[in-house]
């Protein structure tokens, strides 16, 4: 297959897999060309996502590591043969590379889970909220990009939107509810648009109130993208250089616990509802 100038987000990760599975059985690259016929350039390129692997080469490659998780495999293939040209691909070139690799990375979602301290999480916000926000942030922004990037934010919710939706659990503190992106108007709109997405069956809202005791869970903003399978899962995080593709099966765990561990001390969705209705009457 003909080498790819740049490996988007996916792609990689699909390389970043058989690299782990390679490692894990003790072979150096050039083990794995030779079994493949081909040297150890194309292995490398493989595994950073820069060339392309056949179904066919990921199963060879997988029997060689003697990887027995038929699941995995499976999944792995699927990765390989995937030639999806998303929505998204409208975008390139005119947004970073990490709008689109989240875009991606959110249609093949399982499922999805948000936490969020300082902001009502993307995919339940209104276009006004988002427009603000990216304007607060980047004042500089010409209007032609700012609309660029709130446009894409929009499109984003069809994965909880269309007929065969992702179910999606988001956790907002109290603090990104009361914050007021924009006038007062548009703050009372965008808790009202919270509440029409969470009356559906496949979207769960829950607030983590101020009053909580003992909660050191505010610097664990997150999304989290749910995989074909458990390692598949990726976390993503805004850094300071960036946002940041967390797939390491460690930390994974890691942040699969904190999640449930923040979930357990919000309030109940229902309790979360009345919650939401009464700060929108106040204001």
């Amino acid at each position: 297959m003909a080498r790819r100038k740049e490996a988007t987000a996916r792609q990689a990760r699909l390389g970043s897999e058989l690299r782990k599975l390679r490692e894990a059985a003790g072979l150096k690259g050039r083990e794995a060309a030779a079994l493949l016929g081909t040297d150890s350039t194309q292995i490398s390129q493989i595994e950073f996502g820069t060339a392309g692997v056949s179904s066919e080469r990921v199963r060879r490659l997988a029997a060689h590591y003697a990887c027995s998780d038929t699941e995995l495999i499976d999944a792995l293939v699927a990765m390989a043969v995937d030639r999806t040209c998303g929505w998204w691909e409208e975008y390139r070139g005119s947004l970073p590379n990490s709008f689109l690799d989240l875009s991606e990375l959110e249609h093949h979602a399982r499922f999805r889970w948000d936490v969020d301290f300082l902001h009502v999480p993307g995919l339940l916000q209104t276009e006004e909220y988002a427009r603000a926000l990216f304007s607060y942030v980047n004042p500089d922004f010409p209007g032609s990009e700012l609309e660029r990037r709130v446009e894409h934010r929009m499109r984003r919710k069809v994965i909880i939107e269309r007929p065969d939706p992702v179910p999606y659990e988001a956790l907002v503190h109290e603090a990104a509810l009361r914050i007021r992106v924009g006038d007062r108007a548009a703050t009372r709109a965008q808790l009202k648009r919270v509440l029409e997405l969470s009356d559906a069956d496949h979207v769960t809202v829950r607030v983590i109130p101020f009053e909580l005791d003992s909660f050191a869970g505010a610097g664990s903003a997150m999304v989290y993208a749910g995989g074909p399978v458990p390692q598949l899962d990726t976390v993503v995080r805004d850094g300071p250089h960036g946002t940041l593709l967390i797939d390491a099966e460690a930390q994974l765990s890691r942040f699969r616990t904190l999640f449930r561990k923040m979930e357990a001390v919000s309030l109940e969705p229902e309790r979360s509802r009345d919650f939401i209705r009464k700060l929108a009457k106040e204001l």
